[in-house]
Formats: C-alpha cells, sequence, structure tokens
C-alpha cells in the first residue's frame, strides 16, 4: 500500500489532482469502499497541503469561494449516499464515476455553462459529491479550470487550496479510516516520498504525456473496479 501512496502522492504533487484517480479504485479494492476512499480523502488533503505550502501567494481565493461553498453543500450528501448504498452498487458507482471522469478530462469537454460563477457552483457541487462518495473531486475541478482558459501555473496552487478544503468536508462528514497503526505509518511515508519525487518530476517531466498517463491509469482502475462491483451481484 505505500508504494501506491506513494505513487499517487507523486501525481497529486506534479499535476495538483490524481491522487484518487490513480489509487483510488486500488485502495478501494484493497481496504473496501469506505475506508479505501476515506483514505483516499486523507492522503489527498495532505499531499495537497504540502504542495500548497510553498504556492499560497498564488491562490486566487475569490475565485474560489463559490467551487468551495458549492462542495460543502454537496459532500454530507455524497457522504449519506456513500453510508447507505450496499457495498457492490458502491463499487459499480465508483468505477462508473472514476471512469466517466477520466474520459471527460481526457475529451477536455468545453462548455458555456462550466464559465464564470455557474461554471464554479456547478463544477464544486459535483466535485464535492465525487469526492465524499468516490474520491475524485479533482475532475470536475479540472473540466472548470480548462474552460476558464486557466494555465497549469494557475491551476496547481487553486486545485491544491481546494483539495484541502474539499478533503477537510469529506473527512468531517465521514471520520478517519479504521487502519492499523503499520498501515497509517506506511502511508504518511509514502505521502513524504511521494511529495520529494513529485516536486522532482515536476522540474522534468513535461505536461501533457505526464497527465495523459495518470488518466490512462484513472481509467484502468475504474474499469477494474467496475467490474469487481459487477462481480459481487
Amino acid at each position: 500500500m505505500g508504494l501506491l501512496v506513494l505513487l499517487g502522492s507523486s501525481v497529486q504533487r506534479l499535476a495538483g489532482i490524481g491522487f484518487a484517480l490513480v489509487c483510488g479504485p486500488a485502495l478501494v479494492l484493497l481496504l473496501g469502499p469506505g475506508d479505501g476512499v476515506t483514505l483516499s480523502n486523507c492522503a489527498a488533503g495532505v499531499i495537497s497541503a504540502i504542495g500548497l505550502a510553498g504556492s499560497w501567494r498564488q491562490v486566487r481565493l475569490a475565485r474560489m469561494l463559490p467551487l468551495i461553498g458549492a462542495a460543502a453543500c454537496t459532500v454530507p450528501v455524497g457522504a449519506w449516499v456513500a453510508g447507505r448504498v450496499p457495498s457492490p452498487a458502491l463499487l459499480i458507482g465508483i468505477g462508473l464515476l472514476v471512469s466517466a471522469a477520466a474520459l471527460l478530462v481526457i475529451r477536455g469537454i468545453r462548455a458555456a455553462s462550466l464559465r464564470g460563477t455557474r461554471g464554479a457552483l456547478a463544477a464544486g457541487a459535483a466535485s464535492g459529491f465525487m469526492n465524499s462518495a468516490a474520491g475524485v473531486g479533482g475532475p470536475a475541478v479540472s473540466l472548470y479550470a480548462v474552460n476558464t482558459g486557466w494555465t497549469t501555473r494557475e491551476f496547481v496552487p487553486n486545485a491544491q487550496f481546494y483539495g484541502v478544503a474539499v478533503n477537510v468536508f469529506s473527512i468531517a462528514a465521514k471520520g478517519l479510516p479504521h487502519l492499523a497503526a503499520p498501515a497509517w505509518a506506511t502511508t504518511a511515508a509514502g505521502i513524504l516520498v511521494g511529495a520529494g519525487v513529485g516536486r522532482m518530476l515536476s522540474e522534468r517531466v513535461a505536461e501533457r504525456p505526464a497527465r495523459l498517463v495518470v488518466l490512462a491509469l484513472a481509467l484502468a482502475g475504474g474499469l477494474v473496479t467496475l467490474g469487481k462491483g459487477l462481480w459481487e451481484l
């Protein structure tokens, strides 16, 4: 599990999002939907905070407030759904959400409804629900950023700021995952090492190839999770 967290942390530190897309499906398969998604929330929140420590001056607070406000309203709904849906159905839902999110970001959907304050509210609401229920809040924010015309340099610090907020909301709504002390230690080590690796990669790896690899891994993980859910029905 430590190597898995290291991989996801590296991706998140490199691109601003991606921990749950890469690691979420595997953590769900290892720990179950409840603890797997909540651990994704914890790790993504911490790695976002680490990245934000060096870039908080670049955050556009006024632009982020509608996103965060909308997410705060829908996170409890996602937590409520995740706590009441049977495990096979939840696996299917997570697999579908991860796969659909990856495909939407790959296609770079353009829509007028994803711009301005209205777009921020829509993206935040979708992201909050998906983050709490399935651990994948980043793609909705990424689509908003694409349609708003943000550069990568603008997106990463703002995505990290948003990641801290939405994951704090999600953990507050659901509580911490039930893990033994060694698992927590392994997770912490993976986050710290992954943060360092991601920072080094950000200076050496071109953005587009790296993002395509991340999304391909996410799509594969989502499809595997969907298949497991269908198998357990």
